[in-house]
C-alpha cells in the first residue's frame, strides 16, 4: 500500500459511515438540529462540500469541479442559523454535488506523487493541514467529525444505531 492508497482508505471510511447515516433521512429530517446549538444536517453537508472543494483546490489548483452558483454562500457561516428549508438544497442535490466533489478529490489524489503529498499546504490551511497529504486526509475525518452529530439525530428520530 502506498500513501495515496492509505489516504484513500481513510476517505472511503468517512464516506461509508457518512452515507450510511444519511441514507434513510428525509429532507425534513435533515433540517433538524441534533441540539439547539448545532447546525442542521443540510447546512453541515453544504459546509463539508464547500470546505472539501476549497481545501483540495488549495493544494491542487484547477482539480475540482465548480460548485453550483451560490452554493458556497448558501452554506457559509452567515446562513448557519437559518431554519428556512427553502434556502438550502434538497438531499438529492446535495448528494449529487457530493459525488461530483468527491470524484474530483479522488482524481486529484490519484495524480499526486509522494513528493507532492509532502509539500506544505497553503498558509491559510497550515493550522489544520500542514501539508498536501493532510489536506486530503481531512476529507474523511472532517465528514466523520460531523457524522457524530448525525448519529445523535438518528437516535432522536428513533432510528437504530448503524455501527
Amino acid at each position: 500500500m502506498n500513501s495515496r492508497d492509505a489516504i484513500k482508505l481513510s476517505i472511503d471510511m468517512g464516506d461509508m459511515i457518512s452515507m450510511a447515516y444519511l441514507q434513510d433521512l428525509t429532507d425534513e429530517q435533515m433540517m433538524q438540529r441534533p441540539h439547539p446549538e448545532c447546525n442542521h444536517l443540510k447546512w453541515q453537508i453544504g459546509h463539508l462540500l464547500a470546505s472539501e472543494r476549497m481545501m483540495i483546490e488549495g493544494v491542487a489548483p484547477g482539480s475540482m469541479p465548480a460548485l453550483p452558483d451560490g452554493f458556497a454562500e448558501r452554506y457559509g457561516k452567515e446562513t448557519a442559523n437559518s431554519d428556512d428549508a427553502s434556502a438550502f438544497d434538497s438531499k438529492e442535490d446535495l448528494l449529487r454535488v457530493y459525488q461530483e466533489q468527491r470524484a474530483g478529490t479522488l482524481a486529484a489524489l490519484a495524480k499526486l506523487s509522494d513528493e507532492e503529498l509532502d509539500k506544505p499546504s497553503p498558509e491559510f490551511m497550515q493550522g489544520y493541514a500542514p501539508n498536501v497529504a493532510a489536506a486530503f486526509s481531512m476529507q474523511g475525518s472532517h465528514w466523520l467529525m460531523h457524522a457524530g452529530q448525525w448519529a445523535v439525530l438518528r437516535r432522536q428520530l428513533g432510528k437504530p444505531p448503524l455501527f
